[in-house]
């Protein structure tokens, strides 16, 4: 039995390579309110002060898909106690998928830490062809309030309808 084009298809992997893909991360320390940005391929491991952050893989929808959606699959771990009496040890506070535009489907649940994904860098076969793609790259290159396209303008209202004439209305007020 041959293999249909659907089989040959599906053995494939669409997209930037793993190892190539770029995830920035967003790591805030609620104590003392300090935002890094961090940057990183799949496979890496950070660690900031007492906090490790794993990145796995990431992951984008098809530049023609919608909604357009990135992720990636991180594990974070934190060296705490979980008494005053015992010593620092390595916890593990999340492993899972963080989505960019919906970060409230999985979140990082800890006092200290928070972390999100900024975005997945990986790029997909004919994606600079596409013309959604062109399109979005061509407004994005525009800085905000210098459209080189004017505003469409209103439509036309419609000819105002005339007020009746002062001797119609007297004839009509004579003739009671």
């Amino acid at each position: 039995m041959q293999a249909g084009p659907a089989q040959a298809v599906q053995g494939q992997r669409i997209g930037t390579p793993n190892k190539d893909r770029v995830v920035t991360l967003g790591v805030l320390n609620k104590r003392n309110n300090l935002t890094q940005d961090l940057e990183m391929k799949p496979g890496e491991t950070r660690r900031i002060g007492n906090l490790v952050v794993k990145v796995a893989t990431c992951e984008k929808t098809l530049p023609w898909e919608r909604p357009q959606e990135e992720g990636a699959f991180v594990q974070v771990f934190v060296e705490d106690r979980s008494s005053s009496k015992e010593k620092l040890a390595w916890h593990k506070v999340f492993s899972g998928w963080l989505f960019k535009n919906s970060p409230g489907l999985n979140v990082v649940e800890h006092p200290v830490y928070d972390v999100w994904v900024k975005s997945c860098a990986m790029s997909f076969p004919g994606q600079d062809a596409s013309p959604a793609s062109a399109a979005s790259a061509s407004s994005a290159a525009k800085p905000s309030g210098s459209e080189s396209t004017p505003a469409p303008s209103p439509a036309p209202s419609p000819a105002p309808v005339p007020a009746p004439s002062p001797s119609a209305s007297a004839s009509d007020s004579s003739a009671n």
